[in-house]
């Protein structure tokens, strides 16, 4: 024990945060009435997104993610000589069982827990109106209650219930603990305010009072999950109740298809779900230079008849932009994708799109993307759907025809063997292999002849990080002469790729008149001579 006497422990706070969920509660309208109730709005108070917290939109809530620590051993009423330690814990936790369900706010005594230097809060639990506090936990030990001590995060949670955040403990054996006295009911999970717990089809269970009843519209406390593909906003069952609904309420969208018919679910909750796409269940999406905010209106009412209350709630999603986001919220966006079986791991989904900006958040629209030959083209790729945390997208070989057929002989390479063509200045290799995004520029070029149109084909690879070297290696030494086995399964092809100005559109196959690959203009990317070289 003398180790840990020694040693001191600091903790951080670990703020989660939660980018741009809004919520407010609109108005309530009572039917078959002509005056109508403005309520005022109403802001669901969430934490996220600051620096070195889980990117958005992703919503994170400690009372709702949180590891369970069951264990009956951290009772202060077990004195069982043991030297259990709680050296790896870091994270939010929530006490449970029947050891208990919230730390002790009184010096315990050594050797209870089944540790030597039992830990308690020394202080009070906050209340559920004073959110995220920041308490001393101590460690008794040689007569003294609090012989070692650091800081932790707890936060009263609508349940009834508090969660911890905990950092491990320096050495052992000290072990956080838990009061004997706060075992909670019958029910095998705790119940929430606005719940009671109670003995019914020979099982007890947490269900709605029957006596609650409130007239205060803001007691709703919707939740909204802003999530990658999908869009999910939640009520509570029992506060509906308390506000005259009955037991079968219809709740839907702008577009009444989506909608859901609450029952009496496990967790009392009612939810309608839409996917985070423009138009989709009546979706407004709203675009500026950095966010996609999609904002829709959940609707309320009594079974099938809008007779008796209905209750309007807007609520809105905003999403910063990057590749991804940009994609999803264009309306015709100049895309192509590709699907890739890999043995073992499953189906993957590839993207690749033209960008008319440097941040990959403008995608050309339209049936072709038309540019001066001054401009410079971005072409980014995304691994959409698969395992983006181990394996990387890489672009072996990119490559622009006159023509669609992407076996045209006639190619000019922009990326060979994973490297970008050397010989060309304008080509900039932003990310390839490094993640699940590939990324390139380039100067825009025609060919010459009677050709108006240049193709994109990029042949790309999933990288194993865990296996292989993903990240390419790029020498200017490389001779161009190394030989391209393009495996044609695995080649996104994209365009039509015009020149603003050019005459016509729709010369895809016309015979070259001179023999060079690359026109001749006097301002363009890539003369002959460089077609030749590489």
């Amino acid at each position: 024990m003398s180790q840990f006497l020694k040693r001191m422990l600091g903790s951080y706070v670990l703020w989660l945060a939660l980018a741009s969920c809004i919520l407010i509660l609109a108005s309530a309208e009572q039917q078959g009435y002509r005056n109508a109730t403005t309520i005022s709005a109403y802001g669901l108070d969430l934490e996220c997104g600051t620096p070195g917290a889980p990117e958005p939109p992703l919503c994170f809530d400690s009372c709702q993610n949180y590891t369970h620590l069951d264990d009956p051993s951290r009772s202060t009423e077990n004195t069982e000589r043991a030297q259990k330690c709680d050296r790896d814990l870091q994270g939010w936790f929530r006490f449970m069982g029947e050891g208990g369900v919230r730390m002790p706010e009184t010096c315990v005594p050594v050797y209870r827990c089944q540790t030597d230097a039992p830990i308690w809060l020394n202080g009070t639990h906050p209340t559920l109106g004073e959110g995220t506090v920041t308490r001393t936990a101590c460690a008794s030990w040689s007569g003294n209650c609090c012989y070692w001590n650091t800081k932790i995060q707890v936060k009263a949670c609508p349940g009834g219930y508090h969660v911890y955040w905990l950092e491990g403990s320096p050495a052992c054996n000290l072990r956080y603990c838990t009061d004997p006295s706060t075992v909670e009911n019958r029910c095998e999970k705790a119940c929430r305010p606005e719940e009671e717990c109670i003995f019914f089809n020979d099982t007890w269970s947490c269900s709605c009072k029957q006596d609650l009843n409130t007239s205060d519209i803001h007691s709703l406390q919707p939740q909204l999950e802003c999530g990658a593909t999908e869009i999910k906003v939640s009520l509570d069952r029992c506060r509906l109740e308390g506000l005259g609904f009955g037991d079968e309420v219809r709740a839907y969208l702008q577009d009444q298809k989506c909608n859901s018919i609450m029952q009496r679910e496990e967790k009392n909750l009612i939810s309608v779900t839409s996917p985070t796409q423009a138009n989709a269940c009546g979706n407004i999406l709203e675009r500026n230079e950095t966010h996609a905010i999609y904002k829709n209106t959940l609707s309320l009412v009594n079974e099938f008849i809008i007779r008796d209350t209905k209750l309007n709630i807007n609520f809105q999603c905003t999403y910063p932009l990057d590749m991804r986001i940009s994609l999803q919220t264009a309306l015709q966006p100049i895309v192509s994708s590709v699907n890739i079986s890999v043995a073992g791991e499953g189906e993957f989904t590839v993207r690749m799109a033209l960008f008319q900006d440097q941040n990959y958040t403008l995608p050309y629209e339209g049936a072709a993307a038309v540019l001066s030959t001054e401009s410079m083209l971005y072409v980014g790729a995304i691994l959409e759907r698969g395992d983006d945390s181990r394996f990387n997208l890489l672009l072996r070989n990119c490559y622009a025809t006159p023509t669609k057929d992407r076996t045209d002989p006639v190619k000019y390479f922009i990326i060979r063997n994973s490297c970008p063509n050397q010989h060309d200045s304008t080509i900039y290799m932003e990310e390839n292999g490094v993640s699940s995004e590939g990324r390139f520029s380039v100067q825009m070029f025609m060919f010459a002849g009677n050709y108006d149109l240049v193709f994109l084909h990029c042949e790309i690879h999933l990288c194993d990080s865990l296996n292989e070297q993903c990240q390419p290696f790029c020498s200017r030494s490389q001779l161009r002469s190394e030989a391209v086995a393009i495996n044609p399964d695995l080649v996104i092809d994209l365009g039509p790729i015009t020149r603003k100005g050019a005459l016509s559109l729709g010369v895809m196959n016309g015979t070259p008149t001179t023999a060079g690959f690359l026109v001749g203009f006097s301002v363009l990317l890539l003369p002959v001579l460089l077609a030749a070289l590489f």
